[in-house]
């Protein structure tokens, strides 16, 4: 039995960052019961690489955070459909949603209805700055919140940035923030038997995610500069040329680098007075470095990369996508995992799973639902008769899914 096995969440939210929180929670084990509109359903049914299906309403995009839940489409404007959601969210333990603030107040379903209706109720709003504050009303997309929260400005070196860190890095972080909101209110909510409301921003949860840069800051007055592919904190720390590429090496403690220096054969560097002490090698490091890539020219970045961290040194090849995740410590850790359901090329589609192992291994995920695929049963659970449904579905009120 998992950790949130009998928690039942009411994910309202859309293409991303409350996707992804809500993935992180069903594979914890909590029931995700997705309420989409009848037209289209989320957005990110209609996006990624693969066109055919995006037309199917089954996007790359969508696949990769919407296994193991469920999907009702309900028009939340129409009342009839209102009163449907109301009598789903008084089953509910969580409502997460990441509509722009006042969207859910407009509809009359914001948490003070929500909580009249069901005292219960966690509700988890994400937004891209917050429920409150002059930007609270702007549209926000995670580019948007990479370039004011400052990651673009410290990404890249001195001639490339300001530089879009290459994946949604604030939607991802910012559904990451939610879910461990969401998970640490529901142990409050059982110690108590009261819910909370919680207001999760994409620019605080991706400037909280930079607490060394911002404390240099705020404490030392350091304004954060990009650096490129070295680390601040210490030297040699950073991506180096091989023989056959690159490798990324982080002698960060003063042990380490005197290993690495016997390593690449030159002792010498260790009692230099421009690298002997830590800042000092901080104050000469694209001195350091260059000595350093002259020793590591007679060698590929496999055979260092075994030699380094054989002996103590932190050090990793560069690596694409498709070769980390075909490697053996990914396979070894069924970091992928397949579905049942079929691609356009007729293989089964993947997905990863989350970036943490239980005690017990995670039960294989249900297939991404079709949009509307659970509407008939829900109904059924929330006492609609089958002539209601069809009412309700030529009205178009609700879609209902394959049969």
């Amino acid at each position: 039995m998992l950790p949130l096995h009998g928690i039942r969440v009411v994910d309202l939210s859309n293409v991303l960052a409350g996707p992804f929180c809500g993935y992180q929670l069903a594979r914890m084990g909590a029931e995700v019961v997705k309420v989409e509109n009848p037209k289209g359903g989320d957005l990110a049914r209609g996006l990624g690489v693969d066109p055919e299906m995006a037309r199917r309403e089954m996007g790359l995009s969508f696949v990769a955070v919407n296994a193991a839940k469920q999907s009702i489409a309900l028009d939340l404007k129409d009342p009839r459909g209102k009163a449907v959601f109301l009598d789903l969210v008084a089953t509910a333990d969580v409502v997460l949603e990441n509509f722009r603030p006042n969207v859910m107040r407009r509809l009359g379903l914001d948490y003070p209805v929500l909580a009249a209706r069901n005292p219960r109720l966690v509700y988890c709003a994400i937004s891209g700055f917050g429920q409150t504050g002059p930007w609270a009303e702007r549209p926000a997309y995670d580019q948007i919140v990479q370039g004011l929260a400052g990651v673009m400005s410290v990404t890249g070196d001195e001639r490339s940035a300001p530089l879009r860190v290459g994946f949604p890095i604030a939607d991802t972080v910012g559904g990451l923030t939610a879910a461990f909101a969401v998970a640490a209110a529901l142990v409050e909510q059982r110690a108590t038997g009261k819910g909370r409301c919680i207001d999760v921003s994409l620019l605080e949860s991706t400037l909280a995610t930079m607490g060394w840069v911002v404390s240099n800051y705020l404490n030392a007055g350091a304004i954060p500069r990009p650096m490129g592919n070295e680390n601040f904190t210490a030297a040699p720390s950073g991506t180096f040329r091989v023989a056959d590429g690159l490798l990324n090496i982080s002698a960060n403690e003063q042990k380490q680098f005197e290993t690495l220096c016997d390593l690449i054969e030159r002792p010498d560097l260790k009692v230099d007075p421009r690298f002997a002490e830590r800042q000092a090698r901080k104050l000469n490091r694209d001195a350091l470095s260059g000595l350093i890539e002259e020793r590591l020219a007679s060698r590929g970045a496999a055979e260092w990369e075994a030699t380094f961290n054989r002996h103590g040194v932190p050090a990793g090849q560069v690596l694409t996508v498709p070769q980390i995740l075909d490697h053996p410590q990914m396979r070894e850790r069924a970091f992928v995992e397949d579905l049942a359901s079929l691609g356009t090329t007729g293989e089964r589609l993947r997905v990863n799973r989350p970036g943490f192992r239980l005690s017990e291994a995670f039960p294989p995920p249900s297939d991404p639902p079709a949009l509307g695929a659970d509407t008939r049963s829900w109904m059924r659970r929330l006492g609609r008769s089958d002539n209601e449904i069809d009412a309700l579905a030529r009205d178009g009120v609700i879609t209902l899914g394959p049969t």
